[in-house]
């Protein structure tokens, strides 16, 4: 049965819709959807909007970028609105109490995926629940859109934020293509891109290497396309290859507006929620890669201290976000732009600070929680990354001193931990897709299930989180790339490099007022990038080990290269692994010269292989590193590997 509406239920003039009487920045929120979910008996669906108006000399609203040159209304208030997505107990007394809200990726929903184990982002049947341990947990779970450039799609989470007419500004818009084309668009993957102000002053070069030279293609060859939001090449941009389009743009979006929506979105659960019953007492946020870097972000500026200074989540946590912010408070801001080995490369990606406490670089003193400490809102927080993230994410910065030379410990409420021999998303088809090996399949979301359990129990009942589980330079499991003892495996090469984080100079009031001068920045000296040691098997020796990797029947990596039909093929592959399986038998291996031990050399057989793999788990369950009901799907996930790799009529190798 539906929880019945409360007394502050109103009539909406949109019609069949409904507003429910808010206070301080949420001034109402409009219901378009409400219903009992059909996959899971006791949780309701709410699909919605909602409104928001801050006030712009409200101290916690002095830290959005440009929010004075906004356009206000009657009141003097600044408004926007947002997408609202919820799944809660309809029963209030079967709440748990905690709102886990996602950050959306790029508009989208994927806790679900990842701790239901595959989960739809919009559940309408059981097959679309996966292990439903969220909802059988009582949380409720959000989605608030945040982000003013995803397309207008159905099921995205948007933000509706205003734009400041006349006022223009550097834009730089990275191009690299996977195959030949004559045409591109000028915001990154799908997203809205940036008008351009003046077409006559655009530029665009071409070079081959981050740090290489850029040569200029002149005007005459390309142009902008009708509508303004990408370019035609004539003779075509070649795979592999740096582009870049530096224009003017015209009216930018207040993009700080988006980590307000999510932070007044929170602020008001807690307060009195959408039938004002209270269950929501407290929340954690939770974001993967670009809502990741959202979350340091939102900690950076100061956002987990509300209007009234109380704070927002208890509990915050980046899951691979690697060493990373990005541009979500920025006049010009690009939310979509990242950093990866031949992606989104000198975007305000990885800048100091990079640690939870303070550090020093170039005579300045930094830390990403130097706002929430002096606001005593510091939530508890967990960074989980895996061996992608070393190598392509420059994740080392966010444990080790700048000068890479010490290990930097994480603040007493922050916890590190690294998922070893894994790639940036879980679960993968271990196939080549435009890479030179196999992609990485090791699935992280059984630990972070654990993790999960152990975050809620930190906030709620003050029970401490397993430790950090990181590779330490003090230990000789952190070192530099040329230190690395990996095995000569036949056939297989590794990176020229992982990504590099560079020093970047911005312009003068980059760090003050959010204004970008100089694009492309002005490139200082790189961070120090170090990353995790390997055994024999080029299996990484520190961090969470889960059963696979730790009884492995193939090396498993956080590195790939590029295949050479897309270009710079000695340039590791963005976000994607390697799955190098061992030699089943040791006439294989001799006859490869592979150093690595065959499989039947390691196990005598499939049952001797799976009494290991759950011998491996127990430890981990003791840990609070692996649920006790996840240990049997994850002794099935390797007998299955076995069959896959031992049959070769199934394809293993």
């Amino acid at each position: 049965m539906l929880r019945p509406f409360a007394a502050a239920v109103v009539s909406c003039i949109a019609a069949g819709a409904f507003c429910v009487a808010a206070s301080a920045a949420v001034t109402r929120v409009e219901i378009t959807e409400r219903g009992e979910l059909p996959a899971f008996h006791g949780y309701e669906r709410i699909v919605g909007k909602v409104h928001f108006a801050v006030d712009p000399k409200l101290a916690a609203n002095r830290i959005i970028a440009d929010i004075d040159l906004a356009p206000r209304n009657a009141q003097g208030l600044v408004e926007f609105t947002a997408d609202l997505f919820l799944l809660r107990p309809a029963d209030a007394a079967k709440s748990n109490g905690t709102v886990l809200l996602e950050i959306s990726n790029r508009g989208g929903k994927g806790m679900l995926g990842m701790f239901d184990l595959g989960g739809r982002p919009d559940p309408k049947s059981a097959e679309d629940l996966g292990d439903p341990l969220l909802l059988e947990q009582g949380y409720t779970l959000a989605w608030v859109g945040w982000e003013w450039d995803v397309p207008a799609r159905p099921g995205l989470m948007r933000l509706d934020a205003p734009r400041i007419a006349g006022i223009t500004g550097l834009v730089r818009s990275e191009i690299v293509q996977g195959q030949r084309t004559n045409r591109a668009s000028l915001g990154d993957r799908a997203q809205i891109p940036y008008a351009v102000a003046d077409p006559k002053s655009a530029t665009m070069t071409v070079r081959d290497a981050p740090d290489g030279p850029r040569t200029t293609i002149p005007r005459s060859q390309w142009s902008f396309n009708s509508d303004g939001t990408g370019v035609e090449f004539e003779s075509g941009f070649a795979p592999g290859r740096i582009y870049e389009v530096i224009y003017q743009g015209k009216d930018p979006a207040v993009a700080g507006l988006g980590p307000a929506a999510i932070r007044d979105y929170v602020s008001y659960l807690k307060q009195s929620g959408p039938d004002h019953t209270g269950e929501v007492k407290r929340a954690i946020g939770f974001g993967t890669s670009q809502s990741g870097r959202f979350l340091r972000t939102f900690l950076y500026y100061g956002f987990n201290a509300d209007e009234k200074g109380a704070r927002v989540f208890e509990g915050l946590w980046a899951h691979v976000a690697g060493a990373g912010r990005g541009s979500f408070n920025l006049r010009f801001a690009q939310p979509s732009r990242d950093g990866h080995p031949r992606l989104n490369l000198f975007y305000p990606t990885d800048i100091f600070p990079f640690t939870d406490e303070p550090e020093s670089d170039l005579g300045l003193t930094d830390a990403i929680l130097a706002q929430a400490v002096k606001s005593h809102t510091a939530p508890k927080i967990f960074y989980t990354n895996g061996s992608y993230e070393y190598w392509g994410r420059a994740a080392s910065l966010i444990h080790i001193s700048p000068d890479g030379k010490r290990d930097f410990g994480p603040s007493p409420d922050t916890r590190i931990y690294y998922l070893a021999g894994t790639q940036h998303g879980a679960n993968a088809n271990p196939e080549r897709r435009n890479t030179e090996n196999r992609a990485n399949p090791q699935d992280y979301r059984y630990p972070m299930r654990a993790l999960l359990v152990a975050m809620n129990a930190w906030i709620t009942q003050g029970t401490p989180p397993p430790d950090s589980r990181i590779p330490l330079i003090g230990k000789d499991e952190l070192v530099t790339p040329g230190a690395l003892a990996f095995p000569k495996v036949p056939g297989v090469q590794l990176p020229k490099e992982p990504y590099t984080a560079y020093r970047l100079d911005f312009g003068p009031e980059f760090r003050t007022k959010g204004i970008v001068a100089f694009e492309p920045p002005k490139v200082g000296k790189p961070f120090p990038i170090l990353v995790p040691q390997v055994d024999q098997d080029g299996n990484e020796v520190a961090g969470i080990r889960v059963p696979e990797l730790a009884v492995p029947l193939a090396t498993y990596t956080g590195w790939n290269l590029r295949d050479a039909q897309i270009g710079a093929a000695d340039v590791g592959m963005d976000m994607v692994g390697s799955f190098l399986p061992f030699p089943r038998t040791r006439t294989e291996r001799e006859k490869a010269g592979d150093p690595r031990k065959s499989i039947e050399e390691r196990y005598a057989s499939r049952e001797e292989y799976l009494r290991k793999v759950a011998a491996a788990a127990e430890p981990l369950v003791r840990q609070r590193l692996l649920l006790e009901r996840d240990v049997k799907p994850i002794t099935g996930r390797a007998g299955a590997r076995w069959d896959a790799l031992m049959n070769p009529a199934g394809g293993g190798q």
